[in-house]
């Protein structure tokens, strides 16, 4: 779990792809490219263009979404500090697959295609790290798509909030904050439902107290209760 705000730089989780590599390495890594600040609500990437750069989170949340056959921009990841974004790009030099925008404030490195290839050639422990980090990307994919098979909304809904709270979640208190503005249609995308069947099921979990919900902001109350809802059917 984060232990510090997405704000922060050089304070990565150790299991990002910054906050996982050694100094050296590190060090080399972040002198490609440059340092760009970007305003929150800003597109840095867009479904379908062809674009050649990837960037490198140092701060600060991204969304990455993509267009439903029915016109609706749905939720596939958040991407925090630490974390590499737009790499399959890159690597293929196929269209975007997603849209990428951010949350609030955003530091970054912005670095052209034949750069990092370049330095991934030259770096194979680097490398290494970047491949290993697009794999635990697909695995936390399919486990999701896995683990949701005959769960109903409200308990989809709460592995959902575990997951968010366990990887990039903020101690507050005894409570854990999503550090990033999140709106109900989201949520609802990340866990297969309807709006309203989510509406309903976060109704039900603050009630429960292992929620409380404002404008676009959640925090979980409850977290030990939040992993019983989500993974031990008999607690609910």
């Amino acid at each position: 779990m984060g232990a510090t705000a997405p704000g922060r730089e050089d304070s990565w989780p150790e299991s990002s792809l910054l906050g996982g590599l050694a100094r050296p390495a590190l060090e080399r890594f972040l002198e490609l490219g440059t340092r760009v600040p970007f305003p929150a609500g800003r597109v840095l990437m867009r479904e379908a263009e062809r674009s050649d750069f990837v960037l490198i989170l140092l701060s600060g949340v991204v969304k990455a979404t993509g267009l439903t056959h029915d016109g609706r921009d749905a939720l596939l990841a958040v991407r925090m500090g630490g974390d590499l974004v737009g790499e399959l790009a890159a690597v293929d030099g196929e269209p975007r697959s997603a849209t990428v925008t951010a949350c609030g404030p955003v530091a970054a490195r912005v670095v052209q295609r034949d750069d990092f290839l370049g330095f991934l050639r030259r770096d194979p422990g680097t490398a290494h790290a970047v491949n290993a980090s697009v794999v635990a990307k697909l695995r936390a994919a399919n486990t999701l798509r896995i683990d949701f098979t005959g769960c109903d909304a409200t308990t989809r809904l709460a592995r959902v909030l575990h997951q968010i709270a366990m990887t990039h979640g903020v101690r507050v208190g005894a409570a854990v904050m999503i550090p990033w503005p999140i709106t109900q249609p989201e949520l609802a995308t990340l866990a297969g439902a309807a709006e309203p069947t989510v509406q309903k099921a976060l109704r039900k979990l603050r009630a429960a107290g292992v929620i409380a919900t404002g404008y676009r902001t959640v925090r979980i109350e409850d977290l030990t209760r939040l992993r019983d809802i989500a993974f031990d059917e008999r607690e609910w």
